[in-house]
């Protein structure tokens, strides 16, 4: 079995731009906009539907599986795409489609990494089931591990047919996002872990997330600046500084990955590349 692990790692490392830097500007990835339900209210998210804005939770539609396989096919044919991820615009297992598309692309193009971005709610709940459609890596995006900074993140979750708000919804949340990141890197995938940098509030607490994932079995993590928007718009963006210092702290504990462009839901080619990154608008997201 760790052999059988290492070598798929081995595998997705070399190929997936979003885990080597050094493939980042000479691989594509397809992000499919299949997922537009999410479980759960994050303080500095606003999903939307346009052409305009270059981050994640927007996308310029929302397809089924069906006309997602037909993207994926298309742009496979056009050029260098190795991987083919739902980054929402919502999140990916709160959606049924997801699924669906999984399973047709294992069978039009096996030989494609899958991989796929979340919450991390439901995680352990369908851990065994993405490993069983041929999932090769998820991203489990963990913005705190400690219940008292956590409630300033999220304003409430959708769990099971019942919402939590304050401190009980945050404390679903992280126990089912430690367990999901221990499940499915259990089952063989990769594990990357996103955290959201945000100045006084969480900024001191990423390398307390770091040690606890890498316990759990991740492999990555990637730290971003918040983007201010919704409940957080007036918080302040992390300085370069800042985020070196953090992903610096980081990186003594598990590898940091330092290339991500934060991109949108519908995203296709080479990311952060003039001429050939796109989203579904049909645009470079150079232009914008």
């Amino acid at each position: 079995m760790a052999e059988h692990k290492g070598s798929r790692f081995a595998h997705i490392t070399k190929a997936h731009p979003c885990f080597n830097e050094k493939m980042h500007d000479k691989v594509g990835r397809a992000h499919v906009p299949v997922a537009p339900k999410c479980n759960i209210f994050c303080n500095f998210c606003t999903r939307d539907i346009n052409d305009e804005e270059n981050r994640p939770g927007v996308a310029s539609c929302v397809m089924d599986a069906d006309a997602a396989i037909k993207h994926v096919n298309d742009v496979t044919a056009d050029g260098p795409i190795a991987v083919v991820g739902v980054a929402g615009p919502g999140d990916s297992l709160a959606n049924e489609e997801t699924f669906k598309f999984f399973e047709k692309l294992a069978s039009e193009q096996p030989d494609l990494i899958k991989c796929m971005s979340t919450n991390g709610l439901l995680l352990p709940k369908y851990a065994d089931k993405l490993a069983e459609l041929g999932v090769n890596s998820v991203t489990v995006t963990i913005n705190a591990i400690d219940p008292d900074i956590a409630k300033d993140i999220y304003s409430f979750i959708k769990y099971e047919g019942k919402v939590y708000k304050g401190r009980e919804a945050v404390e679903i949340l992280i126990k089912n996002q430690l367990e999901g990141v221990e499940k499915a890197a259990a089952n063989g995938m990769v594990v990357k872990v996103n955290s959201v940098l945000i100045p006084g509030l969480n900024d001191e607490h990423i390398v307390e997330i770091a040690k606890e994932v890498k316990k759990r079995g991740a492999s990555l993590m990637n730290i971003l600046p918040l983007i201010p928007l919704a409940k957080m718009k007036d918080y302040e963006r992390p300085d370069c500084s800042m985020m070196e210092s953090i992903r610096e702290q980081v990186e003594e504990i598990i590898p940091v990955f330092r290339a991500c462009t934060q991109c949108r839901a519908d995203a296709y080619g080479i990311p952060g590349k003039k001429s050939e990154d796109h989203h579904l608008g049909m645009t470079p997201q150079s232009h914008y």
